[in-house]
C-alpha cells in the first residue's frame, strides 16, 4: 500500500499529528510513505523523515497563498508517478491543489481520499475541500458533533467519519518523569524568582481565545494563602502591536501581580521539563479546544490539571482527571479547584489511553480499510466484467447450437420427404406388373375350368 500525506508544513504538524510516528509505523508494516511538505531537504525534521524510510518530496502549499495554485501540476506529477492508494490531506490549502490536481490524473486507479480536520473549521466553501473525501477523521467528538452538526450528518455512516484521539508518545513523555537537576540549575540561573515557588504553567501563548485574563483572578485571590504561587506562561515577555498582550500587561503591572508571573518564551524545545515540573498545568482556554495537546502530555506526565469541562478538555479530563474539571464558568470555581489542588496534591494516574500507538492503529486501519475496499471494488468490476462476458459467450454459442439442430431437422425433413417420394414411385412403377399377373391367373383359371367341363 501506497500512502500519500499532503501537509503545509512539518513544524506545527510534529507533536499533534503524529507525522514522524506515523511514517515510521507505515515503513516498518511494508508500506510506502511519502510526505509532501513545504520544508526545505536540508531541514533537520526532513532528514529524520528520511532517515526513517519516507519518500519526501517539496511543494510549497503555503496556507491561504494563491501562489500555492503553482503547484497543482508539479503534484499532479507526483500522483502520476507513485500512483498512490490513499491520500491523506491536513489542512485546507493542500485539499485544493490535490483537487485540481486529480482532475487531469492519469492513473491506474483514482487513489482514495482522507482528510483530518484538527478543529472547529468554519463550514464554508473554503473547507468544502477537505470534506469531498472518502474518510474525515476528526481529533474529537466536540469536532465530530460540530461537523455533523454543520453538514446535517447527524446519522452519518462512521466510516464517513470517524473520531482518532491525539496521542502522546509515552516513551517520550513517561509518567512522573522529573526534570534534569541541570535543567533545574539552569532554569534557576535563567529564572531566578522561580525558585522556591508553587509554579502554574499556562502552556499557550497570550491570545484572546486562551483565558489568560483567569491567570489574574487566580494570582489576585490566592497569593495571600499561598505566598509562593507562581504563574509561568509560555510566550514572550513582549509582542509587538498585540492587542490582547498589551493589556494582559498593562492589567497585571496595575494590580501588582507582574512580580508574580514569568515569561520564558514560546518557541522552546524543553516543554516536557516544564509540564512535569509544573505543580499545576491551566487549561482555561475561553474558546472550546479541539485537541488539548499540552494538557494531555501533563496527564500522561503525571502532573495536575485543571481547566474548563467543555470539549475537548472535557473529553480528556473526564476519564482520566476529573478531579480536574470547573463546571462552572467562574472566578471563584476555578479558584476553588485551584485551592483545593495546592493543599492536597492528588495525582493523575497512569492511562494507557490517548496514546500515540492507539492513535497510529486507528489510522492504519483506515488506510487499510479504504484500500482494502478499492481492491475489492476494482475485484468486483472485474468479476462482472467476466461474467458479462462469459454470457455473450454462452448466448453465441445456444444460438449457434439451435441454428445448427434447425438446420439438421430440416435436411432430414427433406431426406424423409424425398425417400417417401421415391417410395411412391416404385410403387406407380410396380402396380402394372401386379395386375398382368393378376390377370395371367385370372386366365389360366378359366382355361382350366373349361377343361373340366
Amino acid at each position: 500500500m501506497k500512502v500519500m500525506r499532503l501537509l503545509s508544513s512539518l513544524k506545527h504538524d510534529e507533536s499533534e499529528r503524529g507525522i514522524f510516528h506515523l511514517g515510521r509505523a507505515l515503513v516498518k508494516n511494508g508500506h510506502t510513505s511519502i510526505i509532501v511538505s513545504s520544508a526545505e531537504e536540508d531541514n533537520d525534521l526532513v532528514r529524520r523523515l528520511k532517515r526513517d524510510g519516507n519518500l519526501y518530496h517539496q511543494l510549497h502549499m503555503n496556507k491561504k497563498s494563491w501562489l500555492s495554485l503553482l503547484q497543482v501540476a508539479p503534484l499532479r506529477r507526483l500522483i502520476e508517478k507513485y500512483n498512490p492508494d490513499v491520500i491523506h490531506v491536513h489542512s485546507r490549502t493542500p485539499a485544493w491543489i490535490l483537487h485540481l490536481a486529480l482532475r487531469r490524473a492519469r492513473v491506474k486507479r483514482m487513489p482514495k481520499l482522507v482528510s483530518t480536520m484538527y478543529g472547529f473549521y468554519p463550514i464554508n466553501k473554503y473547507s468544502q475541500a477537505l470534506l469531498n473525501v472518502d474518510t474525515i477523521i476528526t481529533v474529537s467528538d466536540s469536532v465530530t458533533n460540530y461537523l455533523k452538526k454543520g453538514l446535517r450528518l447527524e446519522d452519518a455512516d462512521p466510516k464517513t467519519i470517524k473520531r482518532i484521539y491525539r496521542g502522546v508518545d509515552t516513551r517520550r513523555y513517561p509518567y512522573r518523569h522529573n526534570p534534569s537537576v541541570y535543567w533545574l540549575r539552569h532554569t534557576f540561573a535563567e529564572y531566578p524568582e522561580l525558585e522556591h515557588k508553587k509554579w502554574l504553567v499556562f502552556p499557550t501563548i497570550i491570545g484572546h481565545e486562551y483565558g489568560q485574563e483567569w491567570l489574574i483572578d487566580i494570582l489576585g485571590n490566592l497569593q495571600e494563602q499561598f505566598p509562593n504561587i507562581h504563574a509561568i506562561i509560555m510566550d514572550d515577555d513582549y509582542r509587538e502591536n498585540d492587542v490582547f498582550h498589551q493589556d494582559f500587561r498593562q492589567r497585571t503591572n496595575t494590580l501588582g501581580l507582574a512580580e508574580r508571573i514569568t515569561y520564558v518564551g514560546r518557541k522552546r524545545n524543553d516543554m516536557r521539563e516544564w509540564l512535569s515540573a509544573a505543580n499545576i498545568v491551566m487549561a482555561l482556554a475561553n474558546e472550546p479546544e479541539s485537541i488539548g495537546i499540552n494538557a494531555l502530555q501533563a496527564i500522561h506526565l503525571g502532573t495536575p490539571v485543571i481547566g474548563w469541562d467543555q470539549a475537548a478538555f472535557s473529553e480528556i479530563l473526564q476519564p482520566l482527571y476529573p478531579q480536574g474539571l470547573v463546571k462552572k464558568y467562574n472566578a471563584n470555581a476555578l479558584c476553588k479547584a485551584v485551592r483545593n489542588q495546592l493543599e492536597s496534591v492528588t495525582r493523575p494516574e497512569m492511562t494507557n489511553k490517548f496514546t500515540m500507538r492507539e492513535m497510529i492503529e486507528e489510522t492504519l486501519a483506515v488506510y487499510q480499510g479504504l484500500h482494502d475496499a478499492a481492491i475489492a471494488k476494482e475485484q468486483a468490476e472485474i468479476d462482472a466484467a467476466a461474467d458479462r462476458k462469459l454470457k455473450r459467450r454462452l448466448k453465441k454459442s445456444s444460438q449457434a447450437t439451435r441454428e445448427s439442430t434447425v438446420s439438421d431437422v430440416s435436411f432430414d425433413q427433406r431426406a424423409l420427404n424425398l425417400n417417401r417420394k421415391n417410395t411412391n414411385v416404385k410403387l406407380l412403377q410396380e402396380t402394372p406388373k401386379v395386375a398382368e399377373t393378376t390377370k395371367a391367373i385370372t386366365d389360366a383359371e378359366t382355361i382350366q375350368e373349361d377343361k373340366d367341363l
